[in-house]
C-alpha cells in the first residue's frame, strides 16, 4: 500500500467532514481532538442546550464516582468500559488505580481515533488495554483475544455503558445486545450505565436529536421505563435508577436542567 493510499484510508475512517459524537463530546469538554464539522454541530447543540459543557463535565464526575464506588466499596478488580470515547481527564483506569494499581481495565470503542489515542497514551500500562470493537456486536467484543487475555469472566466484572446507549437507535436492538453482556458475566458482576432521558424535556431532546441526525451516531434519549429494562434481572443498588447522580448529591449547577436530562444506575448480578 502506498503512503497516499494509507492516508486516504485514514481520512475515510476519520470522516473529518461529518460530525462525530465522540469528538463533539470532546469539544464540550474543551478538548482539541475535534474537527470543524464537529465544532459546528456542537455549537448548534449549544444554541438549544447551553448547559451541555456543564453536563459533560458532571458526566465525567459521575463516571469517577461510579468507578470509585465499584472498586473501593464493591471490591471490583476488572472493568470493561464500552463506548469509552476519547481519553480525557480522570480516565477510568486512573481513578481505579488510585485505589488499586492492579485493577484491570479494558477500553472498547469502534472509533479508530479513540483507539489510536488510547493506545498511544497507554502503551506502557500492563493492566490497561484498548480494543477497537463495536459494542453493538457483543460476540465480537466478548471473544476478542485482547479482552479474553485481560478479563476473567469466571470472576466478577464491572461493565460500564456510560452515556453511550443513547447513541444507539432502537432498530439496532440495544436491549438484545446489552442482555448478551449481562448473560456473559459471573454472579457478583455489575452493570453501570447512564442514559439521556425524554421524560422531563421531550421537546428539547427532540431538537438535540435532530442535530445529531447529521452525525455518525444518532441521539436517542429514552424513558425511565426503557432505561430500566437494560438492567434485566440485575438488582439495582440504592437509590435505584435516578437522575444522573446515584452516589452523591447533585453538584451545584447554574442550570437545574442539567440534573434532569438523564438517568444513571448501578446494578449487581445475583
Amino acid at each position: 500500500m502506498t503512503q497516499s493510499q494509507s492516508q486516504s484510508q485514514s481520512e475515510a475512517a476519520l470522516q473529518p467532514d461529518r460530525p462525530n459524537a465522540a469528538r463533539m463530546f470532546d469539544y464540550y469538554l474543551g478538548g482539541k481532538d475535534n474537527f470543524a464539522a464537529d465544532r459546528a454541530a456542537a455549537e448548534m447543540v449549544l444554541q438549544v442546550a447551553p448547559w451541555m459543557p456543564e453536563a459533560a463535565r458532571q458526566g465525567r464526575d459521575l463516571i469517577a464516582r461510579t468507578v470509585r464506588h465499584l472498586v473501593q466499596e464493591r471490591d471490583i478488580r476488572q472493568i470493561i468500559d464500552l463506548g469509552s470515547g476519547l481519553p480525557t481527564r480522570d480516565n477510568v483506569h486512573e481513578i481505579a488505580h488510585r485505589i488499586d494499581p492492579d485493577v484491570r481495565v479494558v477500553y472498547v470503542d469502534n472509533d479508530p481515533v479513540v483507539s489510536a489515542h488510547g493506545r498511544a497514551l497507554l502503551a506502557d500500562s500492563p493492566t490497561v488495554s484498548v480494543v477497537q470493537a463495536d459494542l453493538r456486536d457483543p460476540e465480537q467484543v466478548l471473544d476478542h483475544p485482547e479482552i479474553s487475555a485481560a478479563i476473567d469472566f469466571e470472576s466478577p466484572v464491572a461493565v460500564l455503558m456510560m452515556f453511550v446507549l443513547h447513541l444507539v437507535p432502537d432498530e439496532q436492538d440495544p436491549q438484545r445486545f446489552v442482555a448478551t453482556y449481562r448473560d456473559a458475566l459471573a454472579p457478583g458482576s455489575y452493570l453501570a450505565l447512564s442514559h439521556a432521558s425524554t421524560d422531563t424535556h421531550p421537546d428539547l431532546m427532540a431538537r438535540i436529536s435532530a442535530i445529531y441526525a447529521r452525525a455518525n451516531s444518532p441521539f436517542v434519549p429514552r424513558s425511565h421505563a426503557d432505561v430500566s429494562r437494560f438492567f434485566g434481572d440485575f438488582v439495582l443498588e440504592s437509590p435505584g435508577l435516578v437522575n444522573m447522580w446515584p452516589y452523591a448529591e447533585p453538584p451545584a449547577t447554574e442550570d437545574p436542567q442539567v440534573a434532569r436530562t438523564g438517568y444513571s444506575g448501578v446494578a449487581r448480578k445475583p
